[in-house]
């Protein structure tokens, strides 16, 4: 039986040198290695990266040519694009254990030793030399990129504490303190957010890129490290705190750009997929697939917004945190009412502002509107968008003899007026909503609902719409929202009786 051949646990049961060369082990760079597992993969028709959504026909296959090539990579995207992702996940295609002389610093290849401590040992015990077995979860190495990495850090250095216990001289390469990267010989090493790494520091890595080998501290010393290097680095950073120098980059031999997703299914896959859900509120909330689709609405108006820093990118992180916020919003209603259950609501969606406040990076004039104003107009739109979806067009609908939405327009033209408070219980929110004439109907005469709970949802669903179309007015409260008829909205704000009138002011504007 070949080496290839052998199980996990028969692998394991080698302890020596002699014995490894007797099983038919023969030396494999890390990038042949994972292109063979690439290949196998690719034959038997797996999937080699599970969970990551929207990249099938873009990114992943620009990563499977990049590692049938055997070459270095370099992740281009915005924030949130799963770059990291992707390259902890490569870790999946390394062989699950591989043998290295026990006790080696560089868990050296057996057959290829290259440390001074390798080269020694196997020197001293030839086939009887001790292999020890290196997990594939430990051939990963990760380093963020930030302005106080040195070269001694990635690189190495001499240790003066090593050479005075082991009374050597500093010209003997045993004093080497090895840093990061040649203790990731034979793994997957990644830099993240590359251009935040000094020019100087950058430049360190070009001979280990092109030729392979390190240099320290002047030393006339060799390491061909056999090391699959994955980068990642942020367009906007190229501007704002470094650039990746031209030599640099010109030795990554793979360049992929990243997205973030193109569609709205896309993008509720990724949420649901990374959300933390706790037990108690899957049990106490019931969420319907609507809100979810708006929630990744939210990102979609985010990205397209004049207040929002496109440069910057809109996360997906900012979806995932919302849907949690959500979920935590309708919980504490339900945990305050007392209810052991409740139904999700629009305005639940207001209870995320925080979680959008402080993903999206705002230009000047959105800096001006203010970060809570511009979340709240994010979430209105998405309420917009989604909204042609379920109802006719308002704006058709003024031109139409018969107007679906007049009976509603009537009601609070009428002069009446609805609070809906946030924590409302289910009854008091019932009961409002039935209040209102027309809506009831409006929402029968459209489709039909499973559950009143459904029914209800889209009741104040077409609420939010109507006041996002300018159908009805639509007021923020503390606690909540008020609708009312258009033309009232216009002339109130939120605190009318504390508004000075005798006071002129030509700069005051109606809210």
């Amino acid at each position: 039986m070949t080496y290839s051949k052998l199980t996990s646990a028969e692998r394991l049961n080698i302890q020596s040198l002699g014995e490894l060369k007797k099983a038919g082990y023969e030396s494999r760079s890390i990038k042949q290695e994972l292109r063979d597992n690439l290949i196998e993969k690719i034959k038997s028709k797996e999937t080699v990266f599970p969970g990551i959504w929207g990249y099938e026909e873009t990114v992943i296959p620009d990563v499977e040519r990049a590692i049938l090539s055997m070459h270095n990579i370099n992740f281009l995207g915005l924030r949130g694009q799963a770059k990291t992702r992707i390259a902890r996940m490569m870790v999946n295609l390394l062989d699950e254990y591989i043998p290295y002389v026990k006790d080696s610093e560089l868990h050296d290849d057996p057959l290829l030793p290259l440390s001074r401590f390798a080269k020694d040992d196997i020197a001293e015990h030839g086939d009887l030399t001790k292999i020890a077995w290196l997990h594939r979860s430990e051939r990963y190495t990760e380093k963020l990129a930030t302005p106080d990495v040195s070269v001694a850090d990635l690189i190495g250095d001499v240790d003066p504490i090593k050479a005075a216990t082991l009374k050597l001289p500093y010209s003997d390469e045993r004093v080497i303190h090895y840093g990061l990267i040649p203790r990731s010989h034979r793994g997957i090493f990644v830099i993240n957010e590359l251009p935040d790494l000094q020019a100087r520091i950058q430049v360190a890595l070009f001979n280990i890129l092109q030729e392979g080998d390190i240099q320290i501290r002047g030393f006339k010393l060799r390491l061909p490290l056999d090391i699959q290097f994955v980068f990642t680095a942020n367009p906007e950073d190229y501007t704002n705190r470094g650039s990746i120098v031209t030599p640099l980059k010109d030795r990554i031999e793979s360049q992929i750009v990243t997205h973030y997703p193109k569609t709205l299914e896309t993008g509720r896959k990724i949420t649901e997929q990374e959300a933390v859900i706790k037990q108690g509120q899957k049990e106490a909330v019931v969420v319907n697939d609507l809100v979810k689709t708006l929630i990744e609405q939210i990102a979609f108006e985010a990205r397209e917004s004049e207040y929002v820093d496109s440069k910057s990118g809109v996360s997906a992180r900012l979806t995932i945190s919302a849907y949690e916020t959500l979920l935590s919003t309708a919980e504490r209603r339900g945990l305050i009412n007392g209810e052991d259950t409740t139904y999700v609501r629009i305005s639940d969606l207001y209870g995320v502002v925080s979680s959008i406040c402080g993903k999206v990076e705002l230009v000047y004039e959105g800096e001006v509107e203010g970060p809570v104003i511009v979340a709240q107009n994010l979430i209105g739109k998405a309420i917009r968008t989604q909204f042609l979806n379920f109802f006719p067009d308002p704006e058709k609908s003024k031109k139409s003899k018969i107007n679906p939405y007049a009976k509603v327009i009537e009601w609070f033209g009428a002069g009446n007026e609805m609070e809906m408070i946030g924590d409302m219980t289910d009854r008091e929110y019932t009961a409002r909503l039935n209040t209102i004439d027309g809506l009831d109907d409006f929402v029968d005469m459209l489709s039909a609902y499973g559950s009143p709970s459904e029914k209800l949802f889209m009741m104040e669903f077409a609420l939010h719409g109507m006041a996002e179309f300018s159908l009805i007015g639509k007021q923020s409260l503390d606690q909540g929202m008020k609708f009312q008829d258009l033309v009232s909205s216009m002339f109130s704000g939120p605190d009318d009786e504390d508004f000075d009138f005798e006071e002129d002011d030509d700069d005051s504007k109606p809210f």
